[in-house]
């Protein structure tokens, strides 16, 4: 008997589209399935005004291949120079829906990102005031942290800090990879949120070291070990509308990926949605999926849930994924889960 799932259409709320000719390869891998996502500022140069946020916007839009239907949610890039008042004003015309805090240095192209966070707290204190969230690279990039300890220290030494200090500020916690983050957005009663991966669901740091290093698993925040797994599992699936889907699609040419000094990123883009019903399915909680990929985001941004949909139908023979995705930068290689999955979300 075929089984179907039928949801409201997803929306992916953390995204890489990169920009020129790989954006004109990877946004249809997203549009055909989501309907809105929000778009990260991190180009080379990053997106730090309204101004170069509404022209990306319209660099995204004109990509857009014609009878595909997608929105791209803009964000600023906050840096120590960010004006307040820009921000409102690219908020207040309905363009900006977050602003994305880099510690700098922490990830792709985050150069530009915060080193003092005293001198962002004018920034902070608006965005409070006008509801703007604020979405967090929850990493600290001290040297003498070790890079599977920088999540949790982040918490402890800028997330909380900041909160306690912004009273009212809106914080999403992007892809969050440990049991620790998973537990403090759980002890929290408001203004706090979460996204995750569809590959942290998946994969845990085994998978990018063991019998060999494996390129296309290396990502940041990185993997981290299988009881952090499990307990992203469990709160994605846990129907807590705190928890909402943000895949950190992240694409970089074969040639960057496997090289002397490899790129961070995973392309989930193409297979997420069969990915996460697999998930779903596994931890006997198909219910729950179109909260967390349909629902929960939109509540947490004041956005409505879509009145279109996606159907899932899970088919006897396992989907055949491409490997590749070509761009005119070069080949991009899509996730590979390390196993046959059977649900096709169609498209």
């Amino acid at each position: 008997m075929t089984q179907t799932l039928t949801i409201p259409r997803p929306d992916d709320w953390h995204l890489h589209l990169r920009d020129g000719a790989m954006l004109q390869a990877v946004l249809p891998e997203t549009a055909r399935h989501f309907g809105r996502a929000i778009i990260m500022p991190n180009l080379v140069p990053p997106v730090v005004t309204g101004a170069l946020a509404a022209a990306y916007r319209e660099r995204i839009l004109a990509a857009l291949p014609e009878g595909m239907a997608f929105e791209p949610l803009m964000t600023l890039y906050l840096t120590e120079d960010t004006d307040p008042a820009d921000v409102a004003a690219a908020h207040a015309s309905g363009l900006v829906k977050a602003v994305k805090l880099y510690p700098a240095g922490a990830t792709t192209n985050s150069a530009s990102g915060v080193t003092n966070f005293d001198n962002v707290r004018a920034v902070l204190e608006k965005m409070a005031e006008i509801g703007l969230p604020l979405c967090t690279h929850g990493e600290v990039t001290d040297h003498d942290i070790d890079i599977f300890d920088r999540e949790a220290v982040f918490i402890d030494r800028v997330l909380d800090p900041i909160r306690q200090s912004t009273p009212g500020l809106r914080v999403v916690m992007e892809h969050i990879t440990t049991k620790n983050a998973a537990d403090y957005v759980a002890s929290q009663e408001q203004d706090l949120g979460a996204t995750i991966t569809t590959h942290h669901l998946i994969i845990n740091r085994n998978h990018i070291l063991v019998g060999g290093i494996k390129p296309h698993y290396y990502c940041l925040p990185v993997a981290k070990r299988e009881e952090h797994r499990l307990a992203l599992r469990a709160a994605a699936t846990s129907g807590d509308k705190r928890y909402f889907l943000g895949t950190d699609s992240a694409p970089h040419t074969d040639p960057n990926k496997e090289s002397a000094c490899g790129c961070a990123g995973c392309f989930t883009a193409t297979n997420t949605m069969s990915l996460l019903a697999h998930v779903f399915e596994e931890e006997g909680a198909l219910d729950k999926l179109a909260g967390f990929a349909s629902e929960n985001g939109p509540a947490f941004y004041g956005l409505p849930v879509s009145s279109e949909t996606l159907t899932l139908t899970k088919q006897d023979a396992p989907v055949a994924f491409p490997e590749k995705i070509e761009s005119g930068d070069g080949p991009v290689t899509v996730f590979d889960p390390g196993f046959p999955v059977f649900w096709n979300a169609g498209g």
